[in-house]
């Protein structure tokens, strides 16, 4: 399956739909979520033109996937979330 550019994830990377930053940097952008499940919702996605964590696994530079889960430390720590929090990975239809 192909990478869709017109996903909603691409128009947000791209800055046509707008939305609240967490954090950014050269390969990640995290932003909260506007229907948030939880007290504090953020999805955190990679920049590149990955459709799916098994994409992005497989096919990211090292520095693309320790920028991930960099990020995703940095945001626990600003978010005072060290004493728990639950992430996900949502891919396909189901």
């Amino acid at each position: 399956m192909p990478y869709d550019t017109q996903n909603i994830v691409a128009k947000i990377l791209r800055g046509e739909i707008p939305c609240n930053k967490a954090y950014e940097d050269d390969h990640v952008l995290a932003f909260y979520d506007i229907a948030p499940q939880a007290p504090v919702h953020i999805l955190v996605i990679p920049k590149g033109a990955y459709i799916s964590i098994e994409d992005f696994s497989a096919k990211a530079s090292a520095e693309e996937i320790t920028a991930f889960h960099r990020a995703v430390a940095r945001i626990i720590k600003a978010e005072n979330l060290e004493n728990g929090f639950r992430a996900i990975a949502n891919t396909g239809a189901h």
